[in-house]
């Protein structure tokens, strides 16, 4: 599969994940977002910039339960908790975020 965008083609794999991580811009994660029936909004950017810089910093992305600790450690319990994250990212924090984020499946993921 292909997301297009302005007579450009960004190549992803068959679950819709980027499979060049550095042609990723915002414009290019509204239209992954709106692909999962997403609406983006400063919370939902909170957590994709906050992924972005975790990938930057240890070549990985998290899991769900490393997610949440990471989140609740750098942006507050209130929003470090899976409850919070999915009603961001219904169909799983982790995959959904990581996706709109351009980054690969997080590792652990089904």
């Amino acid at each position: 599969m292909d997301y297009e965008l302005d007579g450009n083609s960004f190549p992803a794999d068959e679950e819709g994940y980027l499979t060049d991580i550095t042609v990723w811009n915002k414009e290019l994660a509204d239209l992954i977002a709106k692909d999962e029936n997403i609406e983006m909004n400063d919370d939902h950017w909170e957590v994709v910039n906050f992924l972005r810089d975790y990938y930057e910093e240890y070549q990985i992305a998290p899991a769900i339960r490393v997610l949440t600790k990471a989140v609740k450690k750098s942006l507050g319990e209130d929003k470090g908790n899976s409850k919070y994250l999915y009603e961001l990212f219904p169909y799983g924090p982790a995959k959904q975020a990581c996706k709109i984020a351009g980054l690969p499946k997080p590792t652990g993921c089904i």
